[in-house]
């Protein structure tokens, strides 16, 4: 049987790299949008916050169990900047270009052994809008801050966040790739199998 679960995103690259990191799942993922399920005002400190709020706010509208993920840049020379504030760093509306450009500003003058980052996922599912008890996942995937932006692929700081394990940036590395390695892979990689126990014990 396949189980239906609304995605907490209007965030078209997020969508895809979650529909086709579960594509062989007994999961349809259905974007918050076909509910008309309006962006959750991100009112959190912490990824874990706004996660809770996203999806507790999805599963309310849709009737459906739903899953949100709150993601962001960590870097290492802006104590921890951009961090919860990643996808609106440079102001709203959220501008990919315009937040990579004020990163790749504030680290002008950072040499490339300081300009350590990583990316955080945390990952949420919610049975309901009064879940008592989330599922909770966080990845982390480890990198740096190149001087400039390259690469086609992905979205939000891929352009610049360069990767050891492959030695190029997040947005030269294939689709594919990434979807096994990257942050979100890994928070979905732990909450999956807590999400089919979910659905096992409810069959």
């Amino acid at each position: 049987m396949i189980q239906q679960l609304v995605l907490a995103s209007s965030n078209k690259g997020k969508i895809a790299e979650i529909q086709a990191m579960l594509k062989h799942q007994n999961i349809e993922i259905v974007s918050q949008s076909h509910f008309d399920v309006p962006d959750a005002e991100e009112t959190g400190t912490t990824f874990i916050e706004n996660a809770i709020i996203k999806a507790r706010q999805a599963t309310k509208i849709s009737g459906l169990p739903a899953i949100a993920d709150d993601s962001g840049l960590e870097v290492d020379a802006l104590n921890g900047a951009p961090g919860v504030y990643s996808a609106r760093y440079a102001g709203l509306p959220s501008n990919d270009k315009k937040n990579t450009a004020k990163l790749l500003n504030a680290l002008a003058d950072v040499a490339q052994e300081k300009r350590t980052a990583r990316f955080h996922c945390v990952m949420v599912f919610m049975a309901h809008a009064n879940d008592p008890s989330p599922l909770i996942s966080h990845g982390v995937w480890e990198g740096r801050i190149a001087f400039q932006e390259n690469g086609d692929n992905g979205f939000g700081y891929d352009p610049v966040f360069f990767t050891p394990e492959h030695q190029c940036l997040s947005a030269e590395l294939a689709p594919s790739i990434k979807n096994t390695i990257s942050h979100r892979a890994k928070a979905l990689n732990q909450l999956m199998p807590q999400i089919s126990d979910y659905f096992t014990t409810q069959a």
